[in-house]
Parts: C-alpha cells; structure tokens; sequence
C-alpha cells in the first residue's frame, strides 16, 4: 500500500481537484479498464483506476466502489460537470499524457500492481 500523495508525487499526476481532495488515503491496488460494467465487477476499494472515459459516470463509479482516485490518461480531461461531480463527493481526479500501458509499468515498479488472489 502506498499514500496517493507519494504516487501522484512520484508518478508526475496532474491534480485536477486541489483542496476538495485530500490526497491521505492509501491506495492498495490499480485497475486499468473504460468498461464501466468491468470496472464495478472487478476493481476493489481504495484501488487507483485509470481510463479514458471521462464523463460524470466515471465518479459515480468511483464513488459506489470508494475508489482511492481516477487518473485519466494520454491527456484526456474531463468536463467541467464531471470535476463539479467529483468535489461534491471528494473524488480525487488526475491527468497524465501516459498510455495505460506506461502508467502501469511505474505503477508495477512501485509495487502497486500484482495478481490478483
């Protein structure tokens, strides 16, 4: 587990919400996916999610599944009714011009992405 302020510190995370967000909580996993239905049937609690898919939906679901964060990558932002969403329920939201694929690389060497058990 690591704090999301040392991942989003060490990954270079762009925040998109500031003072609404304390970024305090310890994030124990990843899931990488813009499937809404897989990601409410796979990602667990206090995991970091990466996507693409950037409309107000996307806090929903990481609301429902008390994510610890939503990184939007290859520089896709959302909204500004998805950040007004986002503050309301104090969802953590990030940007990185980072693909899936190298995002989960650092991640992977910072220990934050295994298999599953």
């Amino acid at each position: 587990m690591l704090e999301l302020k040392e991942i989003v510190e060490k990954l270079e995370l762009e925040p998109l919400i500031l003072k609404e967000s304390p970024f305090i909580m310890k994030i124990k996993g990843c899931y990488i996916g813009d499937l809404l239905s897989n990601v409410m049937a796979h990602a667990r609690e206090a995991d970091l999610w990466l996507t693409v898919q950037t409309h107000q939906n996307v806090v929903a679901v990481a609301q429902l599944l008390n994510l610890g964060g939503v990184v939007f990558l290859e520089g896709h932002l959302p909204d500004e009714d998805t950040i007004k969403k986002a503050k309301k329920e104090k969802i953590p939201l990030f940007s990185t011009g980072d693909s899936a694929y190298e995002l989960a690389g650092r991640l992977y060497n910072m220990g934050l992405i295994r298999p599953r058990l």
